[in-house]
């Protein structure tokens, strides 16, 4: 059971590894665009390249389904960034139970955005829980658990491709435990527990006066989604790149206080952002040099 890009991994290990797979469940077909397109889940897509039987319930707590699974009699149900909370009757059918891959190192960012969460907070590693899954939301007992690092220049998109990639291989490792018998159940510590809500558009808006670091974490957290963006002559401006750099000047929160052919320099509540990639509103991404030269901003503006 999963639906985005991150869930195709842990599909893909699973039939590399050799498990008879009697169905992949994802989010229903989508329409998109003026042409009314319809667009499947990527893990949908991933499935019909295996010729996998695929189901897409609009809520998986209906009669209709969970006689539908049972029916089938799973000896496990695999979960990977799914979008739906399984009812108790679901999670009790297979005598494995229902397994999860979270792109967290739990207890610590339990919830929708774990991936982001790590980099916003400045965290120095993050990895990949497998757990029951219980009726709760991400509380239930771990099986295994890899930390991987994160370094200075990842952002939610990079970390997100490798913690995919680990948690297909750490699912796989966590199956055979379980088959063999040797699978622990090792409580989660709920003192030590964080919540992290669903990203929004809004999440994005830059407030300068925070700091610099901040503000920089929050451009690499943010890529590709929902994205880091200010006001420049009334139109939205992402941010896609920056480095932080000291700055002692008594400029505003926001103002440019310099500016050449390859970037421009932004003061904050703390220190300064040098800014290396930008997107204006109806405009590509692109260096900052390149903007730039079509778009030159001056000293003494102010963003936001």
């Amino acid at each position: 059971m999963g639906t985005p890009d991150f869930a195709v991994s842990t599909l893909k290990s699973i039939i590399e590894a050799g498990h008879e797979l009697i169905g992949v469940v994802t989010q229903p077909d989508k329409v998109r665009g003026r042409g009314s397109k319809v667009s499947y889940s990527p893990v949908k897509e991933a499935a019909l390249e295996y010729n996998l039987k695929v189901y897409q319930p609009v809520k998986v707590r209906d009669e209709e389904f969970i006689q539908m699974v049972d029916d089938m009699q799973p000896e496990v149900i695999v979960v990977a960034a799914f979008g739906q909370i399984l009812p108790k009757r679901l999670l009790d059918i297979p005598p494995y139970g229902c397994i999860n891959v979270h792109a967290s190192l739990l207890p610590k960012y339990r919830g929708a955005a774990p991936i982001q969460a790590a980099i916003l907070n400045g965290e120095e590693e993050t990895g990949i829980t497998i757990m029951h899954m219980d009726v709760k939301l991400d509380t239930g007992d771990m099986i295994l658990q890899e930390s991987i690092p994160i370094s200075k220049d990842d952002t939610g998109g990079s970390l997100h491709d490798k913690l995919a990639l680990l948690g297909g291989e750490l699912l796989v490792k966590a199956l055979d435990k379980l088959k063999d018998g040797s699978a622990k159940r090792i409580p989660q510590d709920d003192s030590k527990a964080t919540y992290v809500k669903m990203m929004d558009k809004e999440m994005g808006r830059i407030d300068f006066n925070q700091p610099a670091t901040v503000i920089e974490r929050m451009i690499r957290g943010l890529n590709p989604w929902p994205s880091a963006f200010t006001k420049y002559e009334g139109k939205n401006m992402k941010l896609w790149r920056a480095e932080v750099v000291e700055s002692s000047s008594d400029a505003k929160p926001g103002e440019v206080i310099e500016a050449d052919k390859e970037s421009f320099i932004v003061m904050t509540a703390k220190d300064a952002l040098v800014i290396k990639e930008v997107q204006l509103e109806c405009k590509k991404r692109m260096p900052c040099g390149a903007f730039l030269r079509g778009c030159p901003i001056e000293k003494g503006v102010i963003l936001g």
